[in-house]
């Protein structure tokens, strides 16, 4: 009998768990989901990424990772970190410099449910804390972002999402004002692949505004793998990236 019960509990537990929607990740993509991670669950989500930003650079981040916490309906918090090293070509041959680049701290909040034309929305906030990074990457100040995340359903297939918000680097006052856009579509329970827009204006700079898309696998309900590869629409614009990533998630509590 005690094998009896403990194969009903054990139905019991998969039941429950297939019946949590798969894991919504802010990879591959440039636009930030309006969806926060589960109350009580714990998420990473891992990129590997070469990019060329022009013909004497590039740039290697092994990895970019963001981790999050859901610790209500409406809040999530967030740590970016990421491990970068830069390449560059100068006269007296090729220079690596590598460190951690500046860890953000911050959060994701629930503001609106979609309804109609209303589309979906959180609102997410991050400071750059120059103090958790390498020397060689370390800005003058605090680097502070934010972003509105609106996201509208159009089908069982394919959703719109965009954002809207304002980055500081660290080193000017003057803020880069960035948007994205980005079409997604589901093409079954397992597949799902996007194309987008994305750039930034800033003061007395050229503005950059660059085009990529990709595809993610659902091997779980809570664990994704994500290709994307994009390019730049303008000289201020990196030339071309390439990334790998994978996201998984777990529940802290039963």
């Amino acid at each position: 009998m005690k094998f009896f019960y403990t194969g009903i509990l054990l139905c019991l537990s998969i039941s429950i768990y297939a019946q949590i929607p798969p894991i919504d990740t802010d990879r591959p993509d440039q636009t930030e989901s309006a969806f926060l991670v589960p109350a009580k669950w714990l998420q990473f989500e891992a990129g590997f990424n070469f990019q060329k930003n022009n013909i004497d650079e590039k740039e290697y981040l092994t990895p970019t990772l963001l981790s999050k916490y859901g610790v209500s309906k409406r809040v999530e918090l967030r740590l970016i970190t990421t491990l970068k090293t830069n390449s560059s070509v100068t006269t007296f041959g090729t220079t690596n410099e590598t460190g951690l680049d500046v860890a953000e701290l911050g959060a994701k909040i629930a503001l609106a449910e979609e309804k109609k034309l209303f589309p979906k929305t959180s609102f997410i906030f991050h400071l750059g804390i120059p103090a958790f990074s390498s020397s060689k990457f370390k800005p003058d100040n605090i680097a502070p972002n934010f972003r509105f995340t609106m996201q509208h359903t159009l089908s069982e297939k394919i959703c719109l999402g965009y954002n809207l918000g304002c980055e500081w680097d660290g080193y000017t006052n003057d803020p880069a004002y960035i948007y994205t856009l980005t079409a997604g579509f589901n093409f079954s329970k397992k597949w799902y692949s996007y194309i987008e827009g994305f750039g930034a204006f800033k003061k007395q700079i050229f503005p950059e505004h660059n085009v990529d898309g990709g595809i993610a696998y659902f091997i779980t309900n809570n664990f994704k793998v994500d290709f994307s590869s994009g390019f730049g629409l303008t000289t201020t614009a990196a030339q071309w990236y390439i990334a790998l990533g994978v996201s998984v998630r777990f529940k802290t509590t039963h």
